[in-house]
């Protein structure tokens, strides 16, 4: 029995008021739903700008509960519309306790699943420590009417033993929500230098746990900061299957082949041959 075909989105958006933000994305959910997506993936903190550019406890006003407003409004949707909606929010989960996270909403309505962001950098233009706390829920997925989903968030990217723990779990299509963009003082050579790094290292993961890799990333400039947009899904080679533009807003549809899963395994069977026994070290912090 052949294994299925999933027809996925990405909403590549800029993002600005609350309110707004959240219409615009319905209506992009809505218009990814009439192209045949069956699961709509949303970009990191959608509902706003990119607040971590600064550090003011004031922004901290923006955080909602896991079953705030955008949960409550994409669950009606996606309950609606029959399909899956990776729904990021920054998550007020007591006083003083944020985190950046993602909800996954099924197409029923329920939770399937919610994902915390483990890797919180601190760079400048990106001050995400002094708002968000690190995520406590593991690397996981989640069994969805899309099949079974992982979801790591933004800078989670980089880190090579995250995507593989979400592939352990069983994920078939590995989703990161995004934020990611150039400074103005970088150069034109920098800035072309960090966009091939950021979809090769995804890809990279594609190829390593033989599995489908969508990067949903914003656009728009924000102060200093300039997002790349370029969102894109590529399959278990690595094979770019869809790419947004860099710099205008696009809902992004792509066809995953399930069966591709199976047949990159069974060429190239990487989890087959780790040395499962061999690697206790890499929970040290450095080697040497």
């Amino acid at each position: 029995m052949p294994a299925p075909t999933r027809r996925i989105a990405l909403v590549q958006q800029r993002s600005g008021d609350p309110g707004n933000s959240l219409e615009r994305a319905e209506s992009a959910i809505r218009e990814a739903a009439g192209l045949g997506a069956r699961l709509v993936c949303l970009q990191e903190l959608f509902r706003t700008r990119y607040f971590p550019r600064s550090e003011d406890a004031a922004n901290f006003d923006l955080a909602e509960g896991a079953d705030g407003e955008t949960a409550r409004r994409l669950g009606e949707l996606a309950s609606e519309l029959g399909l899956v909606i990776v729904a990021p929010i920054f998550e007020r989960r007591a006083a003083g306790v944020y985190h950046n996270s993602a909800l996954v909403l099924d197409a029923d309505g329920s939770r399937a699943g919610h994902y915390r962001k483990m890797h919180v950098p601190d760079d400048p233009g990106f001050h995400e420590k002094f708002y968000f706390a690190p995520g406590d829920l593991g690397f996981r997925a989640f069994d969805t009417a899309a099949g079974r989903i992982g979801v790591l968030i933004c800078w989670d990217q980089w880190f090579p033993e995250a995507a593989r723990l979400v592939a352990l779990d069983g994920a078939e299509i590995l989703l990161f929500p995004t934020a990611i963009g150039w400074d103005d003082s970088e150069s034109d050579s920098e800035r072309a230098a960090q966009l091939e790094s950021w979809q090769l290292v995804q890809r990279a993961h594609a190829v390593a746990n033989g599995l489908f890799v969508a990067a949903a990333n914003r656009v728009g400039r924000e102060g200093n900061l300039t997002f790349w947009g370029s969102s894109f899904v590529c399959d278990p080679q690595a094979r770019v299957l869809a790419e947004a533009p860099a710099d205008s807003e696009c809902v992004l549809v792509a066809d995953c082949d399930l069966g591709r899963i199976e047949q990159q395994r069974r060429a190239w069977p990487y989890l087959r041959d780790r040395r499962v026994d061999a690697y206790a070290d890499l929970t040290r912090r450095f080697r040497r």
